[in-house]
């Protein structure tokens, strides 16, 4: 095979969020399904958590992508701390209002409380990476939601340490938590060989043998930032040897030692 194969099965991998790169097998489509349907529900707030890299972000990114075109939809993917730039976020997005000084909580409820709501069209906030609002903050976002003219899913990974889940005035307004989690060998075998067809890379894609599946899966655990990590990097050198020592590298199929490689080099092993 051309280096220009190994070069193009690599960038596949980047670390990135777009929608586009989003994977369809059955267990996140039936998750997804569940989640698009809960917006569609007389719901206030959804949840949606999971470990980091159990792909939240993705389904956030994918989700606006989805209902963008019909209805009005802001996706935050780095927390605004700050809470009057929060709620003069809010205000630019949702209603077009621009604030040059502050906008605090109270300022900001007038202005929904006086907005006309649409039967079908409650403005949609996705928030990511809602562990890093603080529990006050959180407590205004519930309250917010509790006018029910703006409506949320919150993407938030869960750790002993976080109780937010558990909280009382959460667990009562939470219509629906959806939970992700790492990819089994089977679905990260469809995982890896999708996004390796997605770009016409069906060569690299037919390389990836159960015994190399289960040796990935076995060093991430399932989890797709880490097998993106590991992958990315596998590639990466097989590019390498194949722009300098092309015998080396049998292009039937993985290699152990490749993989144990890119593991070392990402952290994954030991060494």
């Amino acid at each position: 095979m051309k280096p220009i194969i190994y070069e193009n099965s690599r960038d596949v991998f980047l670390d990135t969020v777009d929608a586009k790169d989003y994977i369809h097998f059955e267990k996140l489509s039936v998750i997804y399904d569940s989640l698009k349907h809960s917006i569609g529900k007389p719901l206030k707030m959804v949840l949606l958590y999971g470990k980091p890299g159990t792909g939240k972000s993705m389904f956030l990114s994918k989700l606006y992508e989805s209902l963008e075109p019909t209805q009005k939809v802001c996706l935050y993917k780095t927390p605004i701390l700050d809470e009057s730039e929060f709620f003069k976020t809010l205000a630019q997005d949702l209603y077009d209002m621009r604030y040059e000084g502050e906008l605090n909580f109270t300022q900001f409820i007038k202005i929904v409380e006086k907005r006309e709501l649409a039967e079908t069209m409650v403005p949609l906030i996705l928030l990511d990476e809602a562990q890093l609002y603080t529990t006050p903050m959180m407590e205004k976002i519930r309250l917010l939601s509790d006018t029910r003219k703006v409506k949320f899913v919150i993407a938030l990974h869960k750790t002993e340490q976080e109780d937010i889940i558990a909280k009382e005035h959460f667990q009562t307004r939470i219509w629906e938590s959806i939970k992700l989690e790492n990819a089994s060998a089977s679905e990260l075998k469809i995982y890896i060989q999708k996004k390796l067809m997605k770009v016409n890379c069906i060569d690299t894609a037919s390389m990836f043998t159960q015994k190399s599946i289960d040796l990935i899966h076995k060093l991430t655990d399932g989890n797709y930032r880490d097998v993106n990590k590991i992958v990315y990097t596998l590639f990466d050198i097989y590019l390498y040897y194949a722009n300098n020592n092309p015998s080396k590298i049998n292009q039937n199929e993985i290699a152990t030692k490749y993989i144990e490689m890119a593991a070392i080099h990402t952290g994954l092993i030991d060494a």
